[in-house]
């Protein structure tokens, strides 16, 4: 049937298996309509039975919906079944009263959450138990659709449409709307996965699972999302993204789309899913955080939440870091030179504050750096981050050299995440002993003995290679300070010369056996350089030498 009407479907025909639909704006364009669609039928040899065809009517049942001028309402007659529905007593009749309800889960707004009881008790290995919850879900539903709207049937592509999202600890909820008026209401709960996202990237996920179920409404037309999570606004000019949101802004970008903040006591359209405060502060300990000071740029905390007891005040983070860069004779170096090109990314303000890239320059001071990572790390606000997480937060604001390195060393040494964190490392194998080499230096083991007193002719180190087979050695005393062309010759006159290119090095993985100019060197002998271990007796032979 619907290759029958191929050049009329979605304009002025709708087809369900044998079931036809024609619909007009008005009369005169209806009879034209009609003309059509039994001249198409006679065309393909079709008959339509007279007593089962229905002419010029306002409003028609078609598919469990009514449908007239007004828009879209769930059919009386199907709900009668739902309202009739006795208590589900098996699993499988909950299935089939969901499979039902959820028919209609576009008039239902917060479907899922509502459902939530019912549909845990699907769930594999899951214990069936029908308590208060589960009745109130049950009575709820059916009660949802006794009152559900009427729903704008044809909205109007010419004008923009309104998407309001919202998220929480239960699931994403989204309404599509026009001119005030519902399209289709929108939700799903949570996956596993995604109880552990982060708010910013629930809210998000929200606004991305309602571009892909209404795409056939949003691409290619203007739509104005609306989230109470204001951070949103600036996602298309985000400069660090993690791989999840950089996958979701391809699919965002694909829409011509406006975000704007809603907020969350204005946003009654999805507010059944918005957050409510779940806390109450009492007291501001005097033991508080100093970074916490400046709660009013949080917007969190507000007389309703809050009863202020005890307060110290102590000066900003802010504060120390300017008088430590005072004292700090490196911010003075920098200071003096900061007309300099290789500087130009520094910056001094009108108070002599130094800036890196808009960032606050943070000087070598070790108790002041340490307060800043207490704050990001072990803070209430924070409850112990990756050092990713942490890096990309404190980036926004400070900056000093070897950061990234530092927050790391901080984060691998905190002693609550080294207990509480999973470990998402595979657990080492056990060690594989090297193969015996066939012929004597074939295969050699090399590293270095540092840390020696300087001799008078500037020695200070010990490179020590070892042929695997008979354990014969060679030490060769050499200058921190060499680069790897100077070792190369080195390793030339003294291995290559005497025993041949080898077939194999074990090395760790020192500056020197990383460097792209030692491994184009191996390549162009014909060597292979073994390095996949990360412990030292991996490279036992070589180290015991030393």
């Amino acid at each position: 049937m619907s290759f029958v009407f191929m050049n009329e479907l979605d304009k002025f025909v709708v087809v369900f298996i044998d079931d036809i639909l024609v619909y007009s704006k008005n009369e005169e364009e209806h009879e034209d309509h009609l003309r059509t669609v039994l001249t198409r039928l006679r065309e393909h040899q079709l008959y339509a039975k007279f007593s089962k065809c229905a002419f010029w009517l306002r409003e028609v049942s078609f598919l469990g919906h009514i449908l007239s001028e007004k828009g879209v309402a769930v059919d009386p007659s199907k709900v009668e079944d739902v309202l009739n529905w006795k208590q589900p007593e098996t699993v499988t009749e909950i299935r089939s009263f969901l499979g039902l309800a959820g028919y209609y889960r576009r008039f239902i707004k917060d479907f899922s959450k509502t459902a939530k009881p019912m549909t845990s008790l699907t769930k594999k290995n899951a214990k069936y138990l029908w308590d208060p919850k589960c009745e109130e879900a049950f009575t709820s539903l059916k009660k949802s659709l006794t009152s559900a709207p009427v729903l704008l049937a044809q909205p109007d592509v010419t004008k923009p449409f309104d998407v309001y999202c919202d998220a929480s600890g239960n699931g994403l909820g989204c309404v599509l709307m026009q001119e005030g008026r519902v399209i289709a209401y929108a939700s799903r709960q949570l996956r596993k996965h995604e109880a552990n996202y982060a708010t910013h990237d629930l809210e998000l996920a929200a606004v991305v699972h309602a571009l892909k179920i209404w795409r056939h409404y949003l691409l290619g037309n203007t739509c104005h999302i609306y989230t109470d999570h204001k951070s949103l606004k600036y996602i298309l000019t985000q400069p660090e993204l993690n791989m999840r949101q950089r996958r979701w802004l391809e699919l965002i970008k694909d829409y011509d789309l406006e975000i704007h903040y809603h907020p969350g006591k204005a946003n009654v359209v999805a507010d059944a899913l918005s957050r409510r405060a779940h806390c109450h502060m009492l007291e501001v300990r005097p033991t508080a955080r100093v970074i916490c000071c400046e709660i009013d740029e949080i917007e969190v905390i507000t007389e309703q939440m809050a009863e202020l007891y005890s307060l110290i005040i102590e000066p900003t983070i802010k504060e120390q870091i300017i008088a430590a860069q005072k004292q700090d004779k490196s911010m003075a170096y920098i200071r003096e030179g900061i007309n300099e090109e290789k500087r130009a990314c520094f910056t001094l303000d009108d108070q002599g504050v130094l800036w890196f890239k808009g960032r606050l320059v943070v000087p070598r001071d070790m108790e002041l750096r340490k307060k800043i990572l207490d704050e990001a790390h072990t803070s209430m606000f924070t409850i112990h981050p990756g050092s990713n997480k942490m890096y990309q937060d404190l980036k926004q604001k400070f900056w000093w050299t070897r950061m990234k390195r530092e927050i790391a060393k901080y984060v691998s040494e905190c002693d609550v995440c080294r207990r509480v964190k999973a470990d998402h490392l595979k657990p080492a194998g056990m060690l594989q002993p090297l193969a015996v080499p066939s012929w004597k230096w074939e295969d050699i083991h090399m590293d270095f003995i540092v840390g020696l007193p300087r001799t008078q002719k500037g020695y200070d180190s010990i490179w020590v290679i070892i042929d695997r087979l008979t354990k014969s050695a060679h030490f060769i005393p050499v200058k921190t300070i060499y680069h790897a062309k100077t070792y190369a010759e080195l390793y030339i006159a003294r291995i290559v010369s005497l025993h041949g290119v080898p077939r194999s090095i074990t090395s760790d993985r020192g500056s020197l056996f990383v460097s792209r100019f030692w491994e184009h060197l191996q390549t162009a002998l014909g060597t292979t350089l073994i390095r996949e271990f990360c412990i030292p007796s991996a490279n036992q032979r070589a180290k015991s030498r030393g």
